[in-house]
């Protein structure tokens, strides 16, 4: 298998690598149990991030109709960053 840089391998790329034979090589089932860990690993990644990226835009929507609600709110003293307290 080749790595072409700047590609992203993907768990299924990852559980079929192949790797050419050598006299003194390593052991086969060693490689591919490493192999299938690594690939499960990258899956739970990819789906953490992806309920990350779902949470954060959620986030960010209630953030923008917060902001929507309280546009018109009118605030006495808009130079302090805290009106309620005198400087």
């Amino acid at each position: 298998m080749i790595y072409v840089t700047g590609d992203r391998p993907l768990p299924h790329q990852i559980r079929a690598a192949t790797f050419d034979t050598r006299w003194r090589g390593l052991d086969p089932t060693q490689v591919h149990a490493y192999l299938a860990r690594i690939a499960d690993e990258l899956d739970r990644v990819r789906r953490d991030l992806t309920t990350a990226t779902t949470e954060a835009e959620r986030i960010r929507q209630a953030l923008r109709q917060w902001q929507s609600r309280h546009a018109a709110c009118h605030h006495p003293d808009q130079s302090s960053p805290n009106s309620r307290w005198p400087r």
